[in-house]
């Protein structure tokens, strides 16, 4: 049986957060490719409206809504925007996310607040704004980017830790509310990704103990989960991924 790759999501909406690189400018992108609309969610702009020209020079489509997932109003925008312009909601990915390790002991209250916001609070609000269009459709996927730290705990990151193994709770917890309406949930797990997440470990010997390992494996590319999180979406409807655990090779802790 042959199948038409560009063609599988046609007439889909896909929010995506994070979009502005890494993991969430290539999921965009290979939605895109595959026919949804893609709705390009982040707070930096101009990576966005780079982003936006580039899948539109391929021929697909996507619209940028500047997007802070710690703003409860710009959670309302962004999916009161992606209804307004296309009138449904099929795929949510959340993907934004910050790692700013640092030991318990030495990391300050905003920078552990910010974190629990921007990857576990930000991602239940935001989820929370798009179930009920999920519902009336009687269709969707909820695909939530936690982390291999979220299953493996390593030290220096019991706060970001906690949230990565937060997001994986929530998403197990959720199917249980809305497996029956038709809408699939799954946990992404990358391990050690190329991507600016390392940029945000604020102390710099701390960085550079996280780099030695990282620099020993040849680590993934976003491209990569991005391929994974496109084959979730890609399932016939009777099929409910619900967890994806991807490391390099090579990686072996955590």
């Amino acid at each position: 049986m042959s199948m038409d790759l560009g063609s599988e999501l046609d007439e889909q909406v896909a929010l995506v957060t994070g979009a502005s690189s890494g993991i969430g400018s290539a999921t965009a992108a290979s939605l895109a490719s595959r026919g949804a609309r893609v709705v390009l969610a982040s707070r930096r702009e101009d990576e966005l409206e780079e982003l936006e020209a580039r899948i539109e020079d391929d021929g697909g489509e996507a619209l940028v809504v500047e997007t802070d997932v710690t703003n409860d109003d710009d959670i309302d925008n962004v999916v009161e925007t992606t209804l307004d312009e296309y009138g449904r909601i099929d795929i949510l990915v959340n993907n934004a996310g910050l790692m700013p390790l640092a030991h318990i002991a030495e990391g300050d209250r905003e920078t552990l607040q910010t974190t629990i916001d921007v990857n576990l609070s930000g991602l239940i609000k935001l989820t929370h704004a798009v179930v009920p269009t999920m519902i009336d459709q009687e269709s969707g996927y909820i695909v939530n980017v936690s982390s291999v730290v979220g299953r493996f705990l390593q030290p220096n990151s019991s706060h970001y830790n906690a949230t990565k193994a937060g997001v994986k709770t929530f998403g197990d917890s959720l199917r249980l509310d809305v497996a029956e309406e038709g809408i699939h949930v799954a946990t992404i797990e990358p391990g050690s990704v190329d991507t600016e997440l390392l940029d945000h470990i604020p102390d710099d010997e701390l960085q550079s103990d996280v780099r030695e390992p990282v620099g020993s494996m040849e680590s993934l590319a976003p491209e990569d989960i991005a391929r994974t999180i496109t084959f979730v979406v890609t399932q016939p409807p009777r099929v409910d991924i619900n967890e994806v655990l991807v490391r390099p090779i090579d990686q072996v802790q955590p």
